[in-house]
């Protein structure tokens, strides 16, 4: 078993109680540590947790991800960021549902320079603190460019159009990002497309949330056909494959994952040696392909019985 890092066989060099700095190359390396990580490295020594917390560049970029941001409150929230010392540039927290709009306030006027924010999953959060907070940030002339709000509860149309006044105050027009859907992971709530604001209001029901064109040439190449299969992800049935829109006549086709496949990917895929059903390659075990093929679960589960 690996020997903890400690004073002594960092330094190995220092005697012991002898106070020493960090070598300039650790903090080349923490850059790239993820948070919980980085907090840990604060407790190998006191010149570790001294010249880490000092170290206001390590602190610029702050993502709370699961399982930590399920156990982090605003007292956490507002101790972290203070490190940055008024010089936080990007800020992601992904399902911190114990997040309240008081201390991102808080955190967004002591850091006026914040360019991405993203906050999906943040059930605590209300649309109009998260209104309140980037309007705060266009108050402090600061320049505000990315920001992920799904997930986010209980916004509507109106937030949606200020919050996009103030993203794209200074331009002109904003610029059309198309919006592909690509599987689940077009659903990740850190996922960024290159767009300032992740959400949209859907053309079908008028909801706000995420919104995706379709990858169909055809479809995209026609002007009505492509207005008609835009939507988000519950008005508008789509290929787990290729992201493409699926007819109500594909709807039918029985697939060995709980994912809807349209024709073509149907018939590419691989298919169960048992059923003939084929499965998307994400829900698709590598363990049980072969050459010959795969059993899927749900056949696997039968010859059990």
């Amino acid at each position: 078993m690996e020997t903890p890092p400690t004073a002594e066989n960092v330094f190995p060099n220092i005697p012991a109680g002898d106070a020493a700095e960090p070598h300039r190359a650790l903090f080349f390396v923490l850059g790239y540590l993820r948070l919980p990580d980085r907090l840990a490295c604060r407790q190998v020594c006191r010149a570790f947790s001294d010249e880490i917390s000092a170290n206001e560049t390590l602190w610029r970029h702050i993502i709370v991800e699961p399982p930590l941001s399920t156990k982090i409150r605003d007292d956490f929230l507002l101790w972290i960021t203070s490190f940055a010392r008024g010089n936080l540039k990007s800020l992601a927290l992904l399902r911190c549902w114990r997040v309240t709009d008081a201390s991102l306030l808080h955190v967004v006027d002591q850091n006026p320079y914040i360019t991405k924010l993203c906050i999906p999953g943040c059930t605590a959060l209300t649309a109009d603190g998260v209104v309140r907070a980037v309007m705060r940030l266009a108050e402090h002339k600061g320049h505000l460019e990315c920001l992920r709000l799904n997930g986010l509860c209980n916004i509507k149309r109106e937030h949606l159009n200020v919050l996009k006044s103030l993203l794209c105050k200074n331009k002109q027009q904003e610029a059309f990002h198309a919006s592909f859907y690509s599987g689940w992971s077009s659903l990740a709530l850190d996922s960024d497309d290159g767009r300032p604001i992740d959400v949209d209001i859907c053309p079908k029901c008028k909801n706000v949330g995420m919104v995706f064109d379709c990858t169909r040439e055809e479809c995209r190449t026609m002007r009505n056909r492509w207005s008609q299969c835009r939507g988000c992800f519950f008005c508008i049935a789509r290929c787990e494959e290729c992201g493409g829109c699926v007819d109500e006549d594909e709807l039918g086709e029985d697939t060995a994952c709980p994912h809807v496949l349209c024709a073509g990917c149907w018939l590419q895929l691989p298919k169960c040696d048992t059923c003939n059903r084929p499965c998307c390659r994400q829900d698709l075990n590598a363990q049980a392909l072969s050459s010959a093929g795969f059993v899927c679960d749900q056949c696997r589960d039968s010859e059990l019985l």
